[in-house]
């Protein structure tokens, strides 16, 4: 355990992250905590249970989970096209629910860096108008539905809008409801809302090439503030695409929630549906890499499924054991872009039979 905490704790002091967090657990506790470092270092504020980051593309997850649940109460049919229930859906009638759920519909990727609005824009974003003018610009497919596999945002900003009209609520009202109540978060700690007295700011490395990379992505004078030592500080801001990536967490919020999928017969969706959910999704033989919405993997023999969420001044991963009936996160309030891959160093203390059933 001291090590863990040493090689965790090292580079908060070698100005890695300002902070960082990481939970080891089971479907009922927490195996181990730890945490460390400052949600804001000009304040000199330190991190705590209830600090939230961005979460970006984990939110990913919830979203597929609730397209999942809905299949479950009969009200979406995953092979049905996308038309049946979107009318106004403007890409290829052939297009399945399945298949954006998977990342296979073919629908483009354009960078979604610079789809940010600032806090004080956010209660008079339109994000349907938003995205309406994207979808408007790339119109064409990157391939025939169903032919490969290709990561695309704008294929869950559809599967968001799906959501709201089968439901009737807003996305943010049914993930409220039907996930973040139900697997007992506290809903400051699972949200789509900026909390300013317990959320990170993000962060990015003043002496980075990536810095000066981000002027090119995004306007640093509108989103950004003057440099904090090492730092430079990110202003709060939402994501455009809230289905994609926009949820905030805290980790404690996040155990809460694969906990709570991770159970038998979740409170969050059955067993069998559950098994269509993190089962390995394949394109004409050929394996994905991905079930639907979580990529796959595994460590010393243990599948995992699992899926980062990075961007502008947070980095964060989730990972659960389904047979293993345990998981695990690691939070960071700097950027990141890419997976890493950092618990499978973690987690391999873990995943013995000392520590799970």
């Amino acid at each position: 355990m001291k090590n863990i905490d040493g090689y965790l704790k090292n580079q908060v002091d070698a100005h890695l992250t300002p902070s960082i967090q990481y939970a080891f657990f089971d479907t009922e506790t927490n195996i181990h905590e730890m945490r460390c470092g400052l949600k804001n270092v000009k304040a000199k504020e330190h991190i705590d249970s209830s600090t939230t980051y961005h979460l970006f593309s984990i939110t990913k997850t919830v979203t597929a989970l609730s397209v999942l649940q809905l299949h479950e109460a009969g009200r979406i049919e995953l092979t049905m096209p996308v038309s049946f229930y979107l009318p106004e859906f403007s890409y290829s009638k052939k297009i399945t629910v399945q298949q954006l759920l998977s990342h296979t519909s073919g629908i483009p990727n354009p960078l979604p860096l610079k789809w940010i609005h600032l806090a004080e824009e956010h209660a008079h974003f339109n994000r349907d108008k938003f995205f309406a003018e994207i979808f408007k610009a790339h119109p064409n497919l990157d391939f025939d539905p169903g032919a490969s596999f290709k990561y695309s945002n704008l294929g869950y900003v559809i599967l968001g809008q799906l959501i709201e009209h089968v439901s009737g609520q807003l996305f943010e009202d049914y993930v409220r409801e039907n996930i973040v109540e139900r697997s007992a978060s506290d809903p400051r700690s699972l949200n789509f809302r900026i909390d300013p007295s317990t959320h990170a700011t993000g962060y990015h490395k003043r002496l980075s090439p990536s810095n000066a990379l981000l002027g090119f992505l995004i306007d640093k004078r509108k989103y950004m503030t003057k440099t904090e030592g090492r730092w430079q500080p990110f202003k709060h801001f939402y994501i455009n695409g809230t289905a994609y990536g926009g949820m905030f967490g805290s980790a404690r919020g996040l155990t809460k929630y694969a906990q709570a999928l991770l159970r038998a017969n979740s409170v969050l969706l059955s067993d069998k549906y559950k098994q269509l959910f993190f089962s390995e999704y394949f394109v004409q033989g050929r394996a994905t890499g991905m079930s639907l919405a979580w990529f796959t993997g595994s460590l010393k023999g243990h599948r995992y499924l699992a899926h980062a969420g990075g961007g502008g001044g947070y980095y964060n991963e989730l990972r659960i054991y389904p047979d293993l009936g345990a998981g695990s996160l690691i939070m960071y309030n700097r950027s990141g872009m890419t997976d890493k891959r950092i618990l499978d160093r973690i987690d391999s203390f873990f995943v013995t039979e000392k520590y799970l059933r």
